[in-house]
């Protein structure tokens, strides 16, 4: 399948894939591309929102018809490669008490030791892939293997703000008490969105986290 690939979703909306499933390098690819289009500032087009593999731009048709948005868009990606600047990431450091109530569980089903769990999950930076399920939620990866499991068979009604969870490849902090099917191995003591910001949420998609042990 050839990619980029851009296709209508609905009247107002356009979608740009640049491929399948969960990856570092094209996930990259969709964050510089969505600041190559957010920069060319496209009339109508009032929303660049990137996700794994996927961008989506919001347009008014009113102002800018879809084939016309469909030409610019294929324009601007045909006239040079857009990467990710690694030294332009934002490296968010997030000090995580490792005292979730699902780490002991963890660390029994993994065939690791609490700190082990503590130590790979601390170890590495991770890229913020997308942002979604709730406002300021960050899908964070990769997670290390030896960590990934499944969701829980059976969600909680309601984990706790601040809860630092795991599932499968990803990792992440809950902003805001919500339901959730992630494992909780920690708490951070983090305001991910706030509307009184002038930018609400505090993590984007292309921004890195580190935590380490509180």
């Amino acid at each position: 399948m050839n990619f980029p690939r851009l296709s209508p979703l609905g009247d107002t909306v356009l979608t740009v894939t640049f491929g399948e499933g969960i990856e570092a390098a094209t996930n990259a690819e969709v964050v510089a591309r969505a600041r190559q289009l957010e920069d060319a500032s496209i009339i109508g087009v009032s929303d660049v929102v990137p996700s794994y593999a996927a961008l989506a731009l919001h347009f008014d048709p009113a102002i800018v018809a879809g084939e016309d948005l469909r030409d610019r868009v294929a324009e601007l990606l045909s006239q040079t490669a857009a990467k990710m600047d690694p030294t332009s990431a934002r490296l968010h450091r997030i000090p995580v008490r490792y005292d979730g109530e699902d780490i002991r569980d963890v660390a029994a089903r993994t065939g690791l030791s609490v700190g082990d769990v503590i130590d790979i999950h601390s170890g590495p930076e991770y890229d913020v892939y997308v942002i979604g399920f709730v406002p300021g939620f960050a899908y964070l990866g990769i997670l290390d293997e030896r960590l990934a499991l499944p969701r829980r068979d059976s969600p909680r009604k309601q984990v706790p703000a601040g809860s630092v969870a795991i599932a499968e490849r990803q990792t992440g902090i809950y902003p805001s008490q919500t339901p959730g099917g992630w494992h909780l191995i920690g708490n951070a003591d983090v305001s991910l969105f706030d509307v009184t910001r002038a930018k609400p949420a505090l993590l984007a998609a292309g921004d890195r986290v580190k935590f380490y042990p509180a």
